[in-house]
């Protein structure tokens, strides 16, 4: 039963926009009522009240995800799992693993594995091939814009040397043109479309696995980034309705329909009449998703220059852009006189161009909207485009765990940019410069949702487990700019204004940690730890 007051107190707190020593808050139902320094909280502490102890840890608005995939990740960790691990051996030895303890499974599920394990030219079907005797397999890569894949999946598929790749994708193949067994982009789909379908049971069983997941993390709402079905990944929508019929989701979500880039402007009623069926309950899917490039680790990002070969010399390769820019304008436009919040994935710097071009042609036809558009990942950024987001009022959304030096920087990025684009990757202080407002999302399950490391990254520039020289740093954030990021930033992008802040009248959806990392050595922020996590004043978390 819920406590008729609720007292946090003997700490500090973090109101989703400044720092307040030696504060506490006060929450009565599924509010706050006040933020108060400790010697006023007392007169709050009456019978029946729930008194929690800090302990001289922070207090702060419940993280939100502004970019997501909860049922795409809940899904993988209930499968063949390989995101805690590193190397070409481990995999295959969890991939034997996973498949000797479910023989009755006719293909082999999962992902997580890491580009830099195998190089550019991705992993072999063969080493599948030899540890699993003929079974089909299918598994994405951490960053889902490519798959490793076995011979027997390839055969099924019917994919060959014959095979062209995809307007979208491309296959690996060997020199005598058999594909090898790693499959980008579009490719993915010539053997998704024959993997057997995701179950409604699998579905729900990802969405609890992941809410539970994020909730241990301090996330209390998220934007889903894609509802919608991709790259031979089911729609995840059907899962959200069960869960608000049920009463089980817990969560605030905010859901980005996806926007099919086989199809054009045809697509927009389709679009309309989602977003009626799936509003409801704590599920809003007033947002479209489009998906305007790859990654520069496959070469797919779109870049203003091209691409390096990685030994210092040129090549005519400048990635794609899914969306013809014309069109994407067209799209933009007209998305935002429906009232959608356009959420763009842009990662090369041509591609952020396309993306804010496409938000001024919405601005010139439409003026001021209510949209809330934003555009996500933001990897290499041109500096003349950094001040274009606070003058089209579009958020940058930033997934700050990449700002680091780790294998896929310095195996399969540094090597293929030169030096200038190189040097305008993840600039976040510089958007912040410009007045951009900035949101934080983690892109889970492509890197961990844990908004504590991603934070640690953004102001350290630096990998909290593998510490090293820290990266571009003069684009690192303070600490007070990334947890906004995370709280009434991304809040701003969810469309919850109810939350993301405490104050008299917000949401009770709170995070506590262990400590204040805000009052100590901003390189010990990656050390702090969620303890509890409420959602409307109920507790949904407690370790």
């Amino acid at each position: 039963m819920r406590t008729p007051t609720l007292v946090l107190r003997n700490g500090h707190v973090f109101d989703g926009h400044r720092h307040r020593p030696g504060h506490g808050v006060v929450v009565r139902g599924d509010r706050v009522v006040a933020v108060e320094p400790e010697d006023r909280l007392t007169e709050h502490v009456t019978t029946g009240a729930e008194v929690v102890d800090l302990a001289g840890g922070l207090v702060l608005p419940g993280f939100q995800d502004a970019h997501v995939h909860p049922v795409q990740g809940g899904v993988e960790r209930t499968r063949c799992d390989l995101t805690g691990l590193s190397t070409r051996e481990e995999y295959l030895v969890e991939v034997r693993r996973y498949a000797e303890e479910h023989p009755d499974r006719p293909w082999v599920l999962g992902g997580g594995w890491s580009m830099p394990a195998f190089g550019p030219a991705g992993p072999l079907a063969a080493d599948l091939d030899h540890v699993l005797a003929g079974r089909p397999v299918f598994l994405a890569n951490r960053d889902h814009h490519g798959a490793w894949v076995s011979s027997a999946a390839l055969r099924l598929a019917g994919v060959g040397p014959g095979t062209p790749d995809p307007a979208d994708g491309r296959i690996e193949r060997d020199p005598a043109g058999a594909p090898t067994g790693t499959l980008h982009e579009g490719a993915m789909d010539l053997v998704q479309r024959r993997i057997p379908a995701t179950t409604d049971a699998e579905y729900d069983l990802g969405l609890q696995v992941a809410q539970s997941y994020l909730h241990s993390l301090g996330v209390t709402a998220w934007q889903d980034a894609l509802l919608g079905e991709y790259a031979g990944n089911g729609d995840p929508s059907g899962a959200y309705v069960r869960a608000v019929g049920a009463g089980t989701l817990t969560a605030r979500v905010r859901g980005a329909l996806w926007w099919r880039r086989d199809r054009g402007l045809d697509q927009v009623p389709d679009l309309l009449e989602r977003r009626a069926a799936l509003t409801r309950g704590r599920l809003d899917a007033g947002s479209v998703k489009i998906m305007q490039d790859g990654v520069v680790e496959n070469g797919t990002a779109a870049l203003s220059r091209p691409y390096l070969d990685g030994r210092g010399g040129s090549t005519a390769r400048r990635g794609l852009s899914f969306v013809e820019p014309a069109l994407l304008a067209a799209a933009v436009t007209r998305l935002d006189a429906e009232g959608f919040g356009i959420h763009v994935h842009a990662i090369g710097d041509r591609a952020v161009r396309e993306a804010l071009d496409a938000f001024e042609a919405a601005r010139t036809a439409n003026g001021v909207s209510a949209g809330r558009h934003h555009v996500a990942h933001l990897q290499v950024v041109a500096p003349q485009d950094r001040a274009r987001f606070a003058a089209l009022d579009v958020s940058a959304n930033i997934q700050a765990l990449w700002a680091a030096v780790d294998d896929a920087m310095t195996e399969l990025t540094l090597p293929f940019l030169d030096a200038e684009l190189a040097g305008w990757q993840y600039p976040f202080a510089s958007l912040a410069r410009a007045g951009a407002r900035l949101v934080a999302g983690s892109d889970w399950p492509v890197s961990t949702p844990d908004p504590l490391a991603a934070i640690h990254v953004a102001v350290n520039r630096t990998d909290p487990e593998n510490p090293g020289e820290p990266f571009l740093p003069a684009e690192a954030l303070h600490p007070v700019q990334a947890f906004a990021a995370y709280t009434s930033g991304a809040a701003h992008v969810n469309h919850l204004d109810g939350a993301g802040v405490l104050a008299p009248g917000r949401l009770a959806d709170l995070a506590v940690l262990d400590r204040d990392p805000l009052a100590g050595d901003p390189g010990e922020i990656g050390r702090a730890r969620v303890v509890a996590t409420y959602v409307d004043g109920v507790p949904v978390h407690v370790s």
